[in-house]
């Protein structure tokens, strides 16, 4: 089934303490993303980058106390909220560009407004579930998804003027192998469907997507896909900033797209964490944009 695809840009790094990650959406475009998906036959309107404040390079590598760059994340999720938002009502599916995964405020509170019961997906090496008092980091872009359900900083958590924007009984956690002592007990507290790698290795990917989607389905009424690259292994996926041996492959996570795509659960995404200046070559954005090809449909033959 064709789609009319929106682009849209979210150049942000403030969630984390990497230099170059804002850089990622741009990189992704040169890598061809647009042309890929209208070869495909899909309709594709790219609307560019949405605004994000002046990046402060003293502030940003300094000492921060709580949530760093606060402020700037606040901002700029507001205005993507509202553009993503914009973009569910004139029947697009929305894909954000990242940036840092604390992006997925703004992109799933927007989706949320237009779900009864949403549903999210976040494939990913991290759980994204910390909270200010916990966080090793202070850093936002784990922090993300724990917002999104609800608790932390008030005014990340209504953004939009609702909270949540999703329930941990919607939610499937895919490639998890680095959490956090909180995040662990979260999990487990609110029994989040969750799939670490040794899951994976004993089930194999095409099992935990079909059972994610048939978890997903008698629940939902729309899911969101937020995919960070850092899901899959740093030794193929090198240009990330939070690498985590022993990831998914390449190729897994080429058939695990197929078959969402397959499933037709799947209304909205998220590609994040792709940091061109930690790549070689601009490879990590090219692999972004075969995985956006077998996501929306793309085969051999």
């Amino acid at each position: 089934m064709k789609k009319k695809i929106e682009l849209i840009g979210a150049p942000v790094s403030f969630g984390q303490q990497k230099f170059g990650v804002g850089f990622g959406p741009d990189a992704i475009r040169y890598a061809g993303a647009a042309a890929r998906l209208k070869r495909i036959g899909h309709e594709v309107i790219d609307s560019g980058n949405i605004e994000v404040p002046p990046l402060d390079i003293d502030k940003f590598q300094s000492a921060q106390n709580g949530l760093r760059n606060y402020e700037e994340i606040l901002a700029y999720n507001e205005q993507l909220r509202q553009r993503v938002s914009e973009s569910i009502a004139q029947d697009h599916f929305p894909v954000v560009l990242g940036g840092d995964h604390s992006l997925a405020i703004g992109s799933v509170s927007a989706v949320s407004e237009h779900y009864k019961s949403l549903g999210v997906i976040w494939y990913d090496a991290h759980g994204d579930l910390n909270i200010a008092e916990e966080s090793p980091s202070g850093n936002v872009h784990g922090m993300s998804l724990r917002v999104l359900a609800g608790e932390g900083d008030e005014q990340l958590v209504q953004l939009g003027g609702f909270a949540p924007k999703v329930t941990p009984d919607r939610i499937v956690l895919i490639g998890m192998r680095d959490l956090d002592y909180g995040e662990r007990a979260y999990i487990k507290a609110h029994n989040i469907k969750t799939y670490t790698m040794a899951d994976i290795d004993a089930l194999g990917i095409k099992q935990v997507i079909q059972e994610s989607i048939e978890y997903l389905k008698g629940r939902t009424d729309g899911v969101h896909l937020s995919l960070d690259v850092d899901a899959l292994d740093p030794n193929e996926t090198p240009g990330t900033g939070t690498k985590v041996s022993g990831g998914l492959t390449y190729r897994e996570s080429h058939f695990a797209l197929e078959l969402l795509q397959q499933s037709g659960l799947i209304t909205s995404m998220d590609l994040v964490e792709v940091n061109p200046l930690l790549d070689h070559g601009n490879h990590t954005a090219e692999q972004a944009v075969a995985l956006l090809g077998s996501f929306f449909g793309e085969t051999l033959l």
